[in-house]
Formats: structure tokens, C-alpha cells, sequence
């Protein structure tokens, strides 16, 4: 090869590497959109769907502190959520912990050991939020205390909360209405009698504009008259308190409900909606995505896209020491995955943050949509 043939060969070479690392750099620029560049009135580059993460920028049900053992360092957990692409993230506790005497640190490892409400993980991350304060991520810290069977001292306890942590809590949940997984650690489900006993911190929750999630199964497999068996305990919760804020955790669906018909579920949803016009769906967690996402994709899709501003996305990633850091990814993954089939509306509000900004009345705005090329 003579030398100025070798020349434009190297020449070639070396093009062809800055245009790759120039893309490159530009889809890793891309996937760490800044916190900053969310902000209402920033000029925003469009967001590229073929070429940008289908993993959302909100993660609205993560529990930074388990239900017993040591946690996942405050400060390492943001920075891999940071890492993952999330700018928005819900600071939940869990409302429960195992016995003080006990080393059980997950609940179904442990059957018999009580697993009961506390307000210890809440003012744990409270303390970790203030002394902290991490940069480029924006964090809403929720109470996850209430027992909603005995309702009686929850106000007071909002009080005390707000004389101690002025201003930080800024959201309540997940909270347990009925979790058929926690039966076997002696948790006490709420029942139609305890809901009208809500009264006066759902009053509270209202007038600060705070939402509030709660976990209440649909029912269970043990038979199809259990499919929705505490389907009317969720409903009188939308019909005595129209006008809170209510996000239903994983839409109802759980581990021990796995045989129900896609479209009756979908069909209870949808009425739902229809008739409560401050209900939200949150389709957090993988056990979602295993059991119907993957198997009914198009039916879920068809049923999102039909209520774009209705939904909330998270990983509902439990934080506890003896999980590897990757598993958060995995999960972001797993619940994301019903995300490349969204229309363009619903991914600007649900992956893109808008509902979540919504709901939170926060100054930050979702990108447009860029485009695509036919």
C-alpha cells in the first residue's frame, strides 16, 4: 500500500471512529437528561424513542428501607437510581417492621414472626433526606405509617411529623388496605368499617394536595368467587373520599392473584376510571409484567394508551442490604418493558414524567416527542 493510499485509509479509520463516538456520546448524553432540563420553560431537545431508554425518568414506588435487617445506604441507593436515568423518585419507607428480636429481614421468609405498623423507616428517611440532600435527582419522601384498621392516631402522628420534619413529607403510602401476603405475619386488614373512620386525615392529606397510594388486592385464586373479593372495601374507598388523591398500588394485582381474566380486569379498571376521576393507577412492580403485561401485552397496551394521564410507572424495588445494586436495574427493566408499546401520548406522560408532575403540581414539564421518519 503505497504511503498516501495508507494515509486515507487512516484518515478513513480515524472519520469513522469520531462519528461513532460522537453517537455514542450523544445517546449516553441523551439517556442522562438532567434533572435541570426538565424544568417548565427550558428549551427541550425532543426525545428520541428509537434511540432513548424506554425506562421512565420517574420512579414513583421505590421503599428505600426494608421490612427488617440493614438497608441499602441512603446516598449509594440514589446514586444507582441516578445511574439508571431516573430524575424523580418517591422516598417510600415501609409502613411495617419485623420484631425487634427477629434477624428475618424479608416477611415470607418468616411466617408466624409479627410484622407490624411502625413509624421508625419514615423518620429514618427523613433524617437521611435532610442530612444528605443529594443534587440532580428530585425526591418526594412519603409516610408510610398508617394502620388504616385503627385509624385513630393518624392525624396526630401527620402532626408530629410535620413539627419534626417540617415540610419533607410530601406524600402518604403505600399503605395497606388488605395485603393477603402479610396475613401470615399477623397484619390486620381494614375493613368497611374502619374506611369512614379515615375521615380526618384524608381531610388532611386533601388540603395539603397529597396523594396517597394504597395496596388493596383484588382477591385471590383459591376460587373464581375470590378473584375480586376485596374489590367493594376499594370501591367504598373511592366513594367516601372523591375529591383525595388515591394511586392503587399495582393496580390491584399480586402474587396471589395470578388466574384473572385479563379483560374483566381491564373492564373493573376502566369503569373505575370512568367514575372516579382522581384515581391513578400505579403499574409498579414485575410481578405485573410476569403475570399479564407479557401474556395479554396488546389488551394492556390498548387499555393505557386509552387513559394516557391515569398512570403512574415504578419498580417497587425493596431496598434491603443483601440485594445487589443491579437488581434495581433489573427491575427498571422488567416494569418498563410495557413501555416500548405505548403511543407517543401516553409515554410523554407516564415515562416521561408529566402525570407524575401533574399529580404533584411540580415545575417540570416532559419533553416533546421528536418525530420519527417514515
Amino acid at each position: 500500500m503505497s504511503n498516501n493510499r495508507a494515509r486515507h485509509f487512516l484518515a478513513l479509520l480515524g472519520s469513522i471512529f469520531f462519528i461513532f463516538a460522537c453517537a455514542s456520546s450523544c445517546c449516553e448524553s441523551q439517556k442522562r437528561r438532567t434533572l435541570a432540563s426538565f424544568k417548565k420553560g427550558t428549551k427541550q431537545v425532543p426525545y428520541d424513542r428509537e434511540t432513548e431508554p424506554y425506562t421512565p425518568i420517574v420512579d414513583s414506588h421505590v421503599h428505600f428501607r426494608p421490612f427488617g435487617g440493614k438497608e441499602i445506604p441512603f446516598n449509594k441507593l440514589v446514586n444507582t437510581i441516578k445511574s439508571n436515568g431516573v430524575r424523580f423518585v418517591n422516598v417510600y419507607g415501609i409502613g411495617q417492621r419485623v420484631d425487634i428480636d427477629s434477624n428475618c429481614i424479608y416477611y415470607l421468609d418468616c411466617p408466624g414472626t409479627s410484622v407490624l405498623p411502625s413509624t421508625k423507616n419514615d423518620m429514618a428517611n427523613a433524617e437521611s433526606y435532610i442530612q444528605e440532600q443529594p443534587e440532580g435527582i428530585h425526591l418526594t419522601v412519603s409516610m408510610t405509617f398508617p394502620d388504616l384498621a385503627n385509624p385513630e392516631h393518624i392525624f396526630e402522628i401527620m402532626q408530629f411529623y410535620e413539627q419534626e420534619y417540617r415540610g419533607v413529607f410530601k406524600w402518604m403510602g403505600e399503605v395497606n388496605l388488605v395485603k393477603q401476603a402479610l396475613l401470615a405475619n399477623h397484619h390486620e386488614p381494614a375493613d368497611s368499617t374502619d374506611i369512614p373512620n379515615w375521615s380526618e386525615f384524608m381531610a388532611e392529606l386533601r388540603s395539603k394536595n397529597m396523594p396517597i397510594n394504597i395496596h388493596c388486592d383484588l382477591g385471590n385464586d383459591s376460587s373464581t368467587y375470590h378473584y375480586t373479593k376485596y374489590l367493594d372495601l376499594m370501591k367504598m374507598t373511592l366513594e367516601t373520599y372523591p375529591n383525595n388523591k388515591i394511586v392503587w398500588a399495582h393496580m390491584g394485582l399480586s402474587k396471589e392473584l395470578t388466574q384473572l381474566d385479563p379483560d374483566q380486569h381491564i373492564q373493573i379498571m376502566s369503569g373505575l376510571l370512568e367514575k372516579h376521576a382522581n384515581l391513578i393507577l400505579d403499574i409498579s412492580w414485575s410481578v405485573l409484567e410476569a403475570n399479564y403485561f407479557s401474556k395479554y401485552r396488546e389488551k394492556y397496551l390498548a387499555f393505557v394508551n386509552a387513559y394516557p394521564e391515569r398512570f403512574l410507572p415504578g419498580t417497587d424495588f425493596v431496598a434491603a442490604a443483601n440485594k445487589h445494586t443491579d437488581q434495581y436495574k433489573i427491575d427498571l427493566d422488567s416494569t418498563s418493558l410495557i413501555h416500548k408499546g405505548l403511543s407517543d401520548e401516553a409515554f410523554r406522560n407516564i415515562v416521561l414524567g408529566n402525570n407524575y408532575f401533574k399529580l404533584l403540581d411540580l415545575d417540570y414539564e416532559a419533553p416533546p416527542i421528536a418525530q420519527q421518519t417514515q
